[in-house]
């Protein structure tokens, strides 16, 4: 991983201590994610996967496939399952390569990281999201179904889609905070959710499961119902870990 120049604490005029802006940091976190090997693989990958899916849905999925609604709920997989691994390498990547030392001494304020992270991967996540939506629209445009409704995107869909996008991104953070490993945070990311649906084939506890692992729908607007049952996904999934990560980092030692 490339070293990277973060803004350090200065000394105004007046005397008094001067922060790097958060956005700056925000900046900064950008640059990291994509200067590294990892990041910029796989920030390649989620294009890339983006583009064949949209092509092969245009090319070879059925005739109501081709709508865009679905056209870009079909282009959103790859980010969804993608972007959390990026969220992770962001947080974990400071202790697996060592820079936590550096990145944390030159912002001594350690949530204050945590949260320009947290903001960059927001960023990231709305790029993926502006990105499906372009590649949507030229599969749909290309395709031409002749079905009606073709271009339909009811606004609470689109704003769906992207809290899907987002959270996804942040959850990768939070399980990156929480537990500060790369590579054990990458593989519990990815078996928990199959554990826990397979918890859910058992009938008697199949209610409660769905408390547990509700993403926002891609192809349908959401009831209240299930709105309730994604925010506690969201709290289960996201706040707890990263309360937990931001507990174990600001009480860290830098030199472990």
């Amino acid at each position: 991983m490339e070293a990277h120049a973060i803004p350090t604490t200065t000394v105004g005029a007046a005397g008094r201590d001067q922060r790097p802006s958060l956005s700056r940091l925000t900046k900064v976190e950008l640059r990291k994610a994509l200067d590294t090997r990892a990041g910029f693989w796989l920030q390649l990958a989620v294009l890339g996967l983006t583009v064949i899916t949209v092509m092969i849905t245009a090319a070879a999925g059925h005739t109501d496939d081709k709508t865009f609604r679905h056209m870009l709920a079909n282009a959103l997989i790859p980010a969804s399952v993608l972007l959390p691994v990026i969220g992770i390498l962001l947080v974990s990547s400071e202790w697996s390569q060592r820079t936590a030392l550096v990145s944390f001494s030159l912002v001594p304020a350690r949530p204050r990281l945590i949260a320009a992270k947290a903001l960059a991967g927001i960023v990231i996540g709305l790029a993926a999201f502006v990105v499906a939506i372009v590649f949507a629209a030229l599969g749909t445009a290309v395709a031409s179904p002749n079905i009606h409704d073709v271009w339909s995107l009811p606004i609470g869909l689109v704003g769906q889609d992207l809290v899907f996008v987002t959270t996804s991104m942040l959850i990768g953070i939070a399980f990156g905070a929480a537990i500060l490993a790369s590579a054990p945070a990458i593989v519990i990311f990815f078996a928990l959710p199959t554990a826990i649906g397979a918890l859910g084939s058992i009938h008697s506890i199949e209610g409660t499961v769905e408390w547990l692992n509700s993403q926002p729908s891609l192809e349908t607007v959401m009831s209240g119902h299930e709105w309730a049952q994604s925010l506690v996904m969201f709290v289960l999934w996201i706040a707890l870990p990263l309360a937990i990560g931001l507990w174990r980092i600001t009480r860290r030692d830098l030199a472990a």
